[in-house]
């Protein structure tokens, strides 16, 4: 992976104890918040590799909660998350699994209510930076540390196109690019990274393009 200065290396400012088990959990958490739009009422959290094993004693549990909750890594609150979780009336629950991740420090999170479900993938690279690398199925690299669009859609010729197009009437500028799909022809996800803040307006004009099925964004 690649740093941009010395404040990469030394990590985010954060309520310990790790920057890769605490301070990227709150982020993968925080995250999952953000793409879902509100606060979930249940949330189930497995752990895989070293998040497996270490979970409890780096208060991986506690820090993925605080972000769900909406709360960043030097919010004095994180510790009591889960306290915090409880008392709002929010279901968690906690699954170590055994099967051998692509990476050590692996999390998915299924939350939800009643309106709706999401399920995310997330991975804690070192120094706070992390990666998401599935939602809701798709394969995506998602950083969580600039602006992003998700743009849930059909898989039809010209539709990358269009976006693009918008973007630059726009000046946005794309960082990173990526689009996901289960099956030719059916849903597909691009996963846009971008240089500049998204307004609502940009997004209403996304969603009015045609084979546009949704559109989210990830503020940094």
């Amino acid at each position: 992976m690649k740093y941009k200065s010395v404040f990469d290396i030394i990590g985010p400012v954060m309520v310990g104890p790790s920057s890769s088990h605490t301070a990227g959990a709150v982020r993968i958490g925080l995250v999952a918040r953000k793409l879902f739009g509100r606060k979930p009422t249940w949330a189930r959290i497995s752990f895989y590799g070293s998040f497996a094993e270490t979970y409890r004693g780096h208060g991986t549990d506690v820090a993925i909660v605080a972000g769900l909750l909406g709360f960043d890594t030097f919010d004095e609150r994180l510790p009591n998350a889960l306290e915090i979780a409880r008392a709002e009336g929010v279901d968690v629950s906690f699954f170590a699994e055994e099967a051998i991740p692509h990476h050590p420090n692996t999390a998915r999170l299924r939350i939800g209510d009643d309106e709706g479900e999401l399920e995310l993938v997330g991975i804690s690279i070192g120094g706070g930076k992390i990666e998401i690398v599935e939602l809701n199925g798709f394969a995506l690299k998602l950083s969580g540390h600039h602006p992003a669009l998700l743009i849930m859609h059909n898989d039809r010729y010209g539709t990358i196109g269009a976006v693009a197009s918008v973007l630059a009437k726009q000046k946005i500028n794309i960082g990173h690019m990526e689009v996901s799909r289960k099956e030719k022809g059916k849903e597909a996800l691009m996963a846009i990274e971008v240089d500049q803040p998204l307004t609502d307006d940009l997004i209403q004009e996304l969603e009015q393009l045609p084979n546009i099925i949704q559109v989210a964004k990830l503020a940094d």
